[in-house]
């Protein structure tokens, strides 16, 4: 995804088209899209001004993270649990996600899911 433009060059195309320029020659003025001024322009007529809408971030986290006391106790209450189980139960209790977001929730909260202990080192010699 681009780099919004930013918010000078917006007035300037936008200032410039209300003072008598037509979107096409305001677009060459500036090197900006014909579709980009014309945009601009209907943007500063419906809201005052040609702001940008916020871009990136987390969206969609907030759905699980609303769960985040169910799903701890889940963990606290059966050790043993697995992403897939806590999916399912999830999905039973109203909010299907999908395995890689309850993956992710564990990883923002530090918790490690390991099932099984690390292997021993071995007691022999290390070889050259």
């Amino acid at each position: 995804m681009a780099r919004a433009l930013s918010q000078d060059l917006r007035d300037r195309v936008v200032s410039s088209i209300e003072s008598g320029l037509s979107c096409r020659r305001a677009a060459a003025r500036f090197g900006v899209g014909v579709a980009t001024a014309i945009r601009w322009r209907q943007l500063a007529l419906r809201h005052g001004r040609a702001i940008a809408k916020p871009q990136g971030g987390d969206r969609l986290s907030g759905r699980i993270e609303a769960q985040a006391g169910f799903i701890l106790a889940l963990v606290e209450e059966q050790g043993d649990i697995t992403l897939a189980e806590i999916q399912e139960k999830l999905a039973e209790h109203g909010t299907p996600v999908g395995i890689g977001t309850v993956w992710r929730f564990f990883a923002r909260h530090r918790i490690t899911r390991k099932k099984r202990p690390g292997t021993l080192s071995s007691r022999t010699a290390p070889t050259s």
